[in-house]
């Protein structure tokens, strides 16, 4: 257990002392300043419900207001002053927040899963006790720390989704495929569980394929999803080369037959396969099995797992060996065949399909997809996993995340406060003031500088008031916006 008000940075603890006398309110924004991933200029705004619920609600609850005052302040009082030596930060601000039992804070928001062009608030955030101004910004560190993961992810995904749903709409006979075609595989090399659960619900926004399952458990959880009534994520039977390296190279072929025949006679099975040779494996041993394969009520999946995925997948045509040039949708094309759409692309036999899902990224997804078209093939014949390099290889300056305080009272007045560091590029330029967000030409967009009467206007909506959640949203509702479904 660590009490939540220790869940900041070390220079927040006595900023109390440091704001002016008699001040009474900190107003502070949650805003994408810059992005740094050409052609994106909106950032998708998700996980504000969890951190709400998770630390300003359940922590605070189980951490905090249920404990002992008495423990709750020698705790802060010895973590505290061990941390910075004896000094003045003291605790009876400490003791006066465990007497009132409540976080008394207002937080308002757009809808969650909305995309909000670069500079423009997606939630701001004010105590509404003004003994308890020093609040605000003192969460700064905790909020940032949970919120600008989900926001990445989210909009990275949804960035796949466009990606394919383009390649999908001009060559596919199937374009609802792409809610498989992005399939989550980077739980294994995220930072932590806590960053795969948000990444991955980001994830699900703008896809169903998924191999991070506690993302479905986190999403019904904070945000009242049900997998009984809904489809939120979902996989199929995969191998993996622990598997296939213990069947024997010897015997591969045999494997093959084993897992489609015996352990999975019908449905979707995917089998990881250059273990060895993915090219035998492609032309000798699945066109042995091709009867096998035909007759089965399923589809087997041949899954490469290393190379250049855009060679591996449509083929080198530089390489000087066949079988590299055709690549494998070709090579399954050649044995098993399939239809030519209305589009007049190629889509391979039900039977067999192929992913990919080591090293993808959004160039790569592009050029596979773009590949396939120049080769006559629809670009649903591949499935493309995501994974960590997506994902993790990303920091809240990806787009530019920072809460900033810009209104404030001292002795009953209001300052518009801000920052612009002459020597910045003008990225740490904030806005002033109290901020009203309106939607112009269907986009949203900042006005700052406004009165009380005019904050209370616009789009942002209180989510949160003095420790009541006032707006649960639902999963189903925050993927439509993402998606664009009304």
């Amino acid at each position: 257990m660590i009490n939540p008000l220790l869940l900041t940075d070390g220079y927040k603890v006595d900023h109390r002392r440091q704001y002016p006398d008699k001040t009474t309110l900190v107003y502070s924004n949650w805003t994408p300043r810059k992005s740094r991933i050409d052609g994106i200029e909106e950032v998708v705004f998700f996980g504000l419900q969890y951190f709400i619920k998770k630390y300003i609600i359940e922590e605070f609850e189980n951490n905090f207001f249920s404990k002992p005052k008495t423990e709750m302040l020698s705790a802060y009082s010895r973590r505290i002053n061990n941390y910075l030596g004896e000094n003045a930060v003291g605790v009876n601000h400490i003791g006066d927040l465990h007497d009132l039992g409540y976080i008394p804070m207002v937080f308002k928001a757009l809808p969650e899963g909305v995309s909000v062009p670069i500079r423009v608030p997606m939630f701001t955030m004010y105590n509404t006790k003004p003994e308890f101004f020093w609040l605000t910004n003192y969460f700064e560190t905790i909020l940032s720390t949970t919120v600008w993961m989900p926001c990445n992810s989210a909009t990275i995904a949804k960035e796949y989704r466009k990606i394919l749903d383009k390649y999908a709409n001009e060559t596919s006979s199937v374009p609802e495929f792409v809610d498989w075609q992005g399939h989550d595989f980077s739980m294994r090399g995220m930072a932590t569980l806590e960053a795969a659960l948000v990444s991955g619900s980001g994830h699900l926004l703008s896809f169903t394929g998924t191999d991070t399952i506690p993302a479905i458990d986190f999403l019904e959880r904070y945000y009242s999803a049900n997998s009984d009534h809904e489809l939120i994520g979902g996989s199929v039977a995969a191998t993996e080369h622990s598997v296939m390296s213990m069947g024997t190279n010897s015997a591969e072929q045999a494997t093959f037959k084993r897992l489609i025949t015996e352990i999975y006679p019908k449905g979707i099975v995917s089998v990881v396969s250059d273990t060895w040779d993915l090219w035998k494996v492609l032309t000798e041993y699945i066109p042995n099995l091709k009867d096998e394969i035909l007759n089965r009520d399923g589809k087997l999946v041949i899954r490469p797992d290393s190379g250049d995925p855009v060679k591996i997948i449509c083929g080198d045509p530089i390489s000087a060996d066949k079988n590299e040039r055709s690549g494998v949708v070709q090579l399954l094309w050649d044995t098993f065949g399939g239809t030519i759409n209305d589009k007049g692309y190629k889509e391979l036999d039900g039977h067999v399909g192929a992913i990919y899902g080591d090293s993808i990224t959004l160039e790569r997804a592009r050029h596979i997809c773009e590949k396939l078209k120049q080769n006559g093939f629809a670009s649903t014949n591949v499935v493309l996993g995501v994974g960590s390099f997506t994902y993790q290889y990303n920091t809240r300056d990806t787009f530019g995340f920072a809460m900033k305080a810009t209104y404030g009272e001292v002795n009953g007045e209001g300052r518009e406060i801000y920052k612009d560091p002459i020597t910045d590029d003008g990225t740490k330029k904030s806005a002033r003031g109290l901020i009203k967000i309106i939607i112009e030409d269907k986009k949203y967009r900042i006005i700052d500088k406004v009165s009380w009467e005019e904050e209370m206007k616009g789009e942002l909506k209180e989510v949160f008031r003095d420790g009541v959640l006032l707006m649960d949203e639902n999963f189903s509702d925050i993927r439509k916006r993402v998606r664009g479904v009304s």
